[in-house]
């Protein structure tokens, strides 16, 4: 059985008085890809946030490769190899894109450099065209691919991506969808945030709902794709 990257159990997070994740389970292994679903509001991003330290659970457990990081701080989660693609995309708009790739450039957590600066080159060859543009000049498509590349600079083991393709033009889109399915094939762990249940059930192994910050289902994307009145019932409008 491949190696358990990242386990969360009874994790109840809370900001302020509301309670936004009500006991959540949560696991995914090497290799994996998990698509989270859900209507917005409904807790995606705060189990996400919780995963990382980035918001505290208030009770739970977090375990990073079997190891009890629940209280760790962020950075050292990222250093055992789990890369964010937060919503927003968080490039550093100041710097080039050759800039916002080098400075996160590193060894994985078994010192494997499999995603080099041409690697991510090779990979996003629209950011070649802008490698000495600024972060600030890049569409939001390229954004996206900055950022991506980016966090596929650390050699991660796990990528996480939250609302991939939000706001993205459609061939834009489809472009991210064609880059994140290469990068699944090279065998990193993949958690997925999107709208689109039909592409991200189509990359990912397992999918997760979650409705007001409980699982309602957790299994194979086949049968979420398979189901339309399960797409009805908890993620249509």
């Amino acid at each position: 059985m491949s190696k358990m990257l990242l386990e969360a159990k009874e994790l109840h997070t809370y900001y302020g008085a509301s309670h936004i994740l009500h006991g959540i389970d949560f696991h995914i292994r090497q290799g994996e890809g998990i698509a989270l679903m859900g209507r917005n509001g409904m807790g995606k991003t705060t189990l996400i946030k919780s995963l990382l330290g980035i918001v505290r659970p208030r009770h739970g457990r977090v375990m990073v490769c079997g190891d009890d990081f629940t209280k760790a701080p962020t950075y050292r989660i990222a250093q055992r190899g789990i890369a964010y693609v937060p919503e927003g995309r968080g490039i550093f708009p100041n710097l080039s894109v050759r800039e916002n790739l080098q400075m996160a450039a590193r060894a994985g957590v078994d010192g494997q450099r499999e995603w080099t600066f041409e690697r991510v080159m090779a990979t996003f060859p629209r950011l070649g065209e802008r490698i000495n543009n600024g972060g600030w000049q890049l569409s939001g498509g390229e954004q996206q691919m900055l950022t991506i590349g980016r966090a596929l600079m650390t050699n991660p083991d796990l990528l996480i991506l939250d609302e991939a393709t939000e706001g993205l033009a459609p061939l834009i889109a489809l472009e991210i969808w064609r880059i994140v399915k290469e990068i699944r094939k090279t065998g990193i762990a993949t958690m997925i945030v999107d709208k689109n249940h039909s592409a991200v059930t189509s990359i990912c192994d397992r999918a997760m709902i979650l409705v007001k910050g409980e699982v309602v289902f957790d299994g194979d994307s086949e049968t979420v794709r398979d189901n339309p009145e399960l797409i009805q019932k908890y993620l249509g409008v």
